[in-house]
């Protein structure tokens, strides 16, 4: 092999390697794009589906433990948005010292916006 074929093969693999990179960056930015993550909202409710005002709404990371809190307002409505999509989830509410099911958000649950209403027994 001479000594410009050399160099003409050298030329032609770093444009490759170039055009590659490229392409692996639009794709990475693609996907950070598209996982803008979860939305997990609901209503806390009563037996007769009324809404229960300054319920507390409590979110578990089933990967770390960490909790997060939300109190509902006059409508009952929570929602904790911008949830990781590779993590489960545990969310349940208390008023008054009552409290609802706990209920599971799943790291396979592709929905990227699950609605879940918590119901208090507050009799």
């Amino acid at each position: 092999m001479n000594r410009r074929s050399l160099i003409r093969a050298l030329i032609v693999t770093c444009a490759s390697l170039a055009v590659l990179c490229a392409l692996s960056a639009l794709a990475h930015a693609s996907d950070k794009n598209k996982n803008t993550g979860r939305l997990l909202f609901g209503k806390v409710l009563d037996p007769h589906d009324n809404p229960i005002p300054d319920a507390v709404v409590y979110l578990t990371n089933s990967r770390t433990r960490a909790v997060k809190t939300y109190i509902v307002g006059p409508d009952g409505t929570y929602r904790f948005p911008a949830l990781s999509t590779a993590i489960d989830y545990e969310v349940y509410a208390q008023y008054k010292g009552r409290k609802s099911d706990s209920k599971s958000v799943s790291q396979f649950d592709d929905r990227p916006q699950v609605y879940i209403d918590l119901h208090i027994d507050t009799r």
